[in-house]
């Protein structure tokens, strides 16, 4: 009787464990890795693009923190307007990527003759898969999209590239799935 109870409870045992790495394997599976290069910044003023940098990773950061999804950082800047397959194609076979995320940041000033109201900007992003292909593109203008008028300019860039994710996302959920599921 011992032997039979001892036999049970080490076969469950390993039953138990057999499953919870069969699930593990399956979540791992299901995670995609998004590649993001550092932000174009226009105009091209040194000044600006560290804390645009930062601005911009810590949204993206903290998008990717509640989803199942790995954020990638390149630290390299490609232009924006002209990307190259072959780029793409490399970046993500070298980071294990499964897509990449292009961005460009556009200042502009809003306000009336020589006063300026406050520092707004665009926010530009293409979704690209790992064999290079653009599978999605997203444009946010803080000014027109959250009709903000005051507001520090690192919000701007908070505010833009969260509603940039926000398209991108949301363009994806109108893809079939087979074609991109991020």
């Amino acid at each position: 009787m011992r032997k039979i109870i001892l036999l049970t409870t080490v076969t469950t045992f390993l039953l138990i464990g057999i499953t919870s790495v069969q699930a593990q394997k399956n979540a791992d599976d299901k995670i995609k890795k998004v590649l993001y290069f550092n932000p174009e910044v226009e105009p091209d003023i040194d000044e600006i693009k560290e804390p645009t940098n930062n601005a911009f990773f810590d949204v993206v950061s903290d998008s990717f923190s509640g989803r199942r999804n790995k954020m990638l950082r390149a630290e390299v800047q490609i232009p924006f307007d002209s990307i190259d397959k072959q780029t793409i194609m490399d970046y993500c076979v070298n980071n294990d990527a499964d897509f990449a995320i292009i961005s460009k940041v556009r200042y502009f000033k809003v306000g009336i003759g020589k006063y300026v109201f406050s520092n707004q900007v665009v926010v530009s992003m293409k979704l690209f898969a790992s064999d290079g292909n653009l599978i999605t593109e997203s444009d946010y203008d803080t000014y027109r999209k959250n009709m903000r008028l005051l507001g520090s300019t690192v919000n701007s860039v908070k505010i833009g590239t969260e509603g940039a994710i926000r398209d991108i996302l949301k363009k994806l959920r109108k893809l079939k799935p087979t074609e991109a599921e991020l």
